[in-house]
């Protein structure tokens, strides 16, 4: 009997939310994501320490201050993990931009450029990459320049419609909507529990699949950040969902006939105004939005704490 995994793989392409090689090897998805807490959770585990001691050499024979040796060593730590992961998947890896970028478009650009520079170095085509950036207003208009000149973004922190609605706008190819966190907020703003059916993050990201595939956006929607099994049921049928190796395991044991939800045909039944953001209008319809605003700050804010302790780590081993 087919589990709920081989099901939902049938209508959405399946991606692993992971830096683990192993867990990526179990369950054979399409593409992996990354971010600077995944990474750095697997730094912790002892077979990875080759992956950080050729970052570390990489850096040492780089000219400039111990500084600029840190950020040479974390870039070349994630092209390293990328690298091994593309070996294990037969799609495309995501590598996250630092988050202290988040509000800085000309330094998002360069850093993209950097990245796919390193991967170069190793053989690794953009094709293979996609570059993962926060999706504030900055952050999208640097997905907008980065996709002309052929380097596919992943919008990712995303909390609300009027991010997903610019994303689209800007021809990213790929948004990551987070739905567990959208629970989160609720949850705690409200002291409720929700089913799967009525669960905030759930009807978020149907909104915007649905409105994506009314007016015919290319712009890939990744469900991503699950609480349950039950959220990712309620998707089944999205384009893709970035799913974790604990929740992968849950679906792989599981044996229930499920209904795929998401459709391009069911979109149709309710369709709602097109909408267009400028500047001023974004920030202000983000701004109304506190479940949005909290949580894209917060998100930002965690990946970055994330990242300076690797950093903090990858200076004690260029000083030692």
């Amino acid at each position: 009997m087919a589990n709920v995994l081989d099901l939902i793989k049938k209508s959405t392409t399946i991606v692993a939310d992971t830096g683990d090689f192993d867990s990526i090897a179990q369950y054979k998805p399409q593409d992996a994501t990354t971010n600077p807490s995944l990474i750095l959770a697997a730094t912790q585990k002892p077979q990875y320490a080759k992956l950080i001691d050729d970052a570390i050499e990489y850096a040492r024979k780089k000219d400039g201050s111990i500084d600029e040796k840190v950020e040479w060593a974390l870039d070349k730590l994630l092209i390293n993990f990328g690298c091994k992961i593309l070996e294990l998947i037969p799609g495309r890896v995501s590598t996250e931009v630092d988050a202290r970028l988040s509000f800085d478009t000309e330094g998002t650009i360069a850093k993209a450029k950097r990245l796919i520079n390193l991967y170069k170095e190793v053989g690794i085509g953009s094709e293979r990459i996609l570059i993962k950036i926060a999706s504030t207003w900055e952050g999208i208009r640097a997905g907008e320049r980065l996709e002309k000149e052929g380097i596919h973004c992943n919008l990712t922190l995303l909390f609300s419609f009027p991010q997903a609605v610019a994303c689209a706008e800007a021809g990213v190819t790929l948004i990551s909507p987070f739905v567990g966190r959208i629970l989160d907020w609720y949850k705690k703003s409200t002291g409720k529990d929700y089913a799967p059916h009525d669960d905030p993050g759930v009807l978020s990201v149907t909104r915007i699949f649905n409105y994506y595939k009314n007016y015919g956006y290319k712009t890939i929607v990744m469900g991503a950040s699950f609480r349950n099994t039950g959220e990712i049921k309620e998707l089944a049928g999205c384009d893709y969902l970035t799913i974790s190796p604990a929740l992968l395991s849950q679906l792989s044991k599981d044996t229930e006939q499920i209904e795929i939800k998401l459709n391009s045909q069911k979109a149709k039944v309710n369709v709602e105004p097109k909408v267009t953001y400028d500047e001023k209008n974004f920030r202000w319809d983000l701004n109304q939005d506190q479940m949005a605003t909290e949580k894209l700050s917060d998100g930002i804010r965690k990946f970055y704490e994330d990242g300076v302790k690797l950093k903090v780590e990858l200076r004690k081993s260029l000083t030692a």
